[in-house]
């Protein structure tokens, strides 16, 4: 639990990993928060914002890397339906109030980023994907600045550019759209080197969703938590795929840990 403690928000553990206990209001006011302490110096690094649901779930049980990075984050919110549910059975904790996912919070937040002057750079997605994302947002959000943006399509002898180009950018919340656990253990890595960003949030296929290219579940659906169902019968091969092999281990690792209270 020590590592808990240690997070910028209160958390509680969720099969195995620690989740913050908070809602869509409270992680854009924690943004805001953020931002105005980087920019001051009091405020030393950016904080690393990483999402927990399904896949996270059986992807923690089953890649002691990618627990690493989660254990190293500063916030790890609530993403899945299922991780809400879940931290329903935690001893001596409040459950996590609401599920906080991040293709609904990147527009939450963006009402207090236009308030506040806080600019975006989208990172992640193809070069169509990702300018459609950034126009897209302007056009739902006016005044949202994105100070920059580039596609995901890099190897690591490109790192170093990517990195100079968000710092050229002076971005106050950076967005990676990479994929698990592509996107947590890059954020992690370039962390050190950013040179104004407060935040850096993962999105996987965030920027997808924002263009209408992949279809959000109807909102009954999303309420008693089947958008990963929809996701599944929807989405493109890759996503049905993964979804087909890893929820049932999801689902067993629920029950053993949260559920059963077993080790």
């Amino acid at each position: 639990m020590e590592r808990v403690l240690k997070m910028r928000l209160p958390h509680v553990i969720v099969s195995g990993m620690p989740v913050a206990l908070v809602s869509d209001t409270e992680l854009s006011s924690a943004m805001v928060e953020d931002v105005k302490r980087r920019r001051s110096g009091e405020a030393q690094r950016a904080l690393t914002v990483f999402d927990a649901n399904a896949y996270g779930i059986s992807l923690y049980e089953k890649d002691p890397q990618f627990a690493k990075a989660i254990n190293s984050a500063d916030i790890v919110h609530a993403d899945g339906q299922i991780v809400v549910w879940a931290s329903k059975f935690a001893r001596g904790s409040k459950p996590i109030p609401e599920r906080t996912a991040t293709t609904d919070f990147i527009h939450t937040a963006a009402g207090p980023a236009v308030k506040h002057d806080i600019s975006y750079y989208l990172l992640g997605g193809t070069e169509e994907i990702n300018r459609s994302c950034a126009e897209k947002l302007i056009e739902l959000h006016p005044g949202l600045t994105i100070a920059g943006r580039r596609n995901g399509y890099f190897d690591e002898s490109e790192v170093d550019a990517v990195v100079a180009d968000i710092n050229d950018s002076k971005a106050d919340v950076l967005w990676v759209g990479l994929g698990k656990p592509k996107e947590q253990l890059f954020s992690l890595e370039i962390t050190p080197r950013l040179e104004h960003c407060a935040w850096i949030v993962t999105c996987g296929g965030c920027f997808h969703y924002v263009v209408g290219d992949y279809a959000r579940a109807p909102v009954w659906m999303q309420k008693i938590g089947l958008e990963w169902l929809h996701r599944t019968a929807t989405g493109p091969g890759h996503i049905r795929k993964r979804h087909f092999r890893r929820y049932p281990h999801t689902i067993s690792v629920v029950l053993k840990k949260d559920i059963l209270k077993l080790k």
